[in-house]
């Protein structure tokens, strides 16, 4: 309430903030004579050990981190007159990612870079201290009006020293859903990668105004990671440096080693990739994803292929500075996929029940028409090879639902016939 003391000490003004676990509100240090920020634990919250120790973890985290990026924890305790858990803050004067892209929709290159390496900052600095932040996401980054910009609320941080202890063990999940890395959706241990894959969604959203990956639930989400690949910055804008739009993918990356080592690297990648120059520490990737579909001959072919072509001047697939618009991700095999729980059939509308069909029916489509691009992907490809190797053989090998790999050998006099045995052959393994 505003006008209360906490601790006979702190003077409670305007609220700044509200959330689930706490309130944000201005206070006045009578001693040092100074504005603040007091965090208040929620009442109905102050009698549950659970949240009481995770606000408490969040002070001890936040308070040994003493960076220029990272919002300072002053002090923190219980407030024994009114029962009120609290933290005193640092106050930042300006607005919130979250009220940034409310108001701008997004934001210029120049911009956008300069607030994520600043965050890159504060994370590395986190980072090395053993602190996981595990909820990075607008509403958790701070510029002030002065342009400095802050981690805040590490509410649900971990401290990664083996002598501390979670209180969130793993299968639980916690942070905003759609910045959680494959990794969390999945009910796994969080890591350093995991703040960078949440940074680097919010970097996609600073720049395209959109998320990489909308969804409406948790097990949305989880599906739409495993078989989507979200669009590259650099189809959505052409303004924005092809070069940034693959570092930003990188930190995207299904799998957390697939990603920046540190959040450091993240930062020099991001930084060389809005002057143009390309990451040198990426690993070479495929331009198709990684199905075994797409897998069909050897490198010495795929150059036979690239070479004839070259030598018609025509552009293919294989061509390094030709970069094909992005393909759905091949499944993976061995990902769990949280389950949402089944609902009751008696408690379903009918508009309820007219959506779920809708909804199947949808997938049903895209599912077709994704193996109708794969066999003209593979057949395209296979036409440029078999026309560089005379039309002798090629040597075809698709993968199944269930990830089993199914090789054939065909050969013929005729490119026509092969083409046509290996369409048939396709089409029998990836109905």
């Amino acid at each position: 309430m505003a006008g209360s003391l906490i601790v006979d000490r702190y003077e409670l003004g305007e609220r700044l903030g509200v959330g689930g676990m706490s309130t944000v509100q201005l206070a006045l240090d009578r001693r040092l004579e100074r504005y603040v920020a007091v965090k208040l634990l929620a009442e109905h919250l102050a009698d549950d050990p659970q949240f009481v120790s995770r606000f408490r973890r969040e002070a001890l985290a936040a308070a040994r981190l003493v960076h220029p990026n990272i919002v300072q924890v002053f002090d923190f305790g219980l407030d024994e007159a009114s029962g009120r858990h609290y933290i005193v803050m640092e106050v930042v004067r300006g607005r919130s990612g979250a009220e940034i892209l409310r108001e701008e929709g997004r934001l210029s290159v120049r911009e956008a870079v300069d607030l994520v390496l600043q965050a890159c900052s504060g994370l590395a600095y986190a980072h090395r201290h053993g602190v996981v932040h595990r909820d990075v996401k607008p509403g958790n980054l701070l510029r002030s009006d002065d342009g400095v910009v802050k981690l805040a609320d590490f509410g649900i941080a971990k401290a990664t020293h083996a002598e501390e202890s979670s209180i969130t063990q793993v299968g639980s999940v916690l942070g905003t859903a759609s910045y959680l890395a494959p990794e969390q959706a999945r009910g796994e241990e969080a890591g350093p990668q995991a703040d960078l894959y949440a940074l680097g969604v919010v970097t996609y959203q600073l720049l395209s105004g959109r998320l990489p990956y909308e969804a409406a639930s948790l097990t949305e989400l989880a599906l739409k990671q495993q078989r989507e690949a979200p669009a590259y910055l650099h189809e959505l804008d052409p303004e924005i440096p092809e070069e940034l739009s693959l570092a930003v993918d990188r930190s995207l990356a299904l799998d957390a080693a697939d990603r920046f080592g540190s959040a450091e690297a993240m930062a020099r990648a991001i930084a060389d990739g809005a002057q143009g120059v390309a990451d040198p520490t990426a690993s070479t990737r495929a331009v198709m994803p990684g199905t075994e579909a797409t897998r069909v001959v050897s490198g010495s072919a795929l150059a036979g292929a690239a070479g004839a072509a070259a030598h018609t001047g025509e552009r293919t697939a294989v061509s390094g500075a030709q970069r094909p618009p992005r393909a759905p991700r091949h499944p993976r095999t061995d990902a769990h996929v949280p389950a949402a729980p089944p609902p009751s059939p008696g408690k379903l509308s009918r508009r309820e029940r007219k959506a779920q069909a809708a909804a199947e029916a949808a997938a049903l489509r895209a599912a077709r028409r994704r193996r109708g691009r794969l066999r003209r992907t593979l057949g395209t490809l296979l036409v440029l090879v078999l026309l560089a190797a005379g039309g002798a053989a090629a040597v075809v090998a698709t993968s199944s639902d269930q990830g089993a790999v199914s090789l054939r050998r065909i050969t013929g006099d005729r490119v026509t016939n092969i083409v046509d045995s290996i369409d048939r052959f396709v089409s029998a393994n990836t109905r």
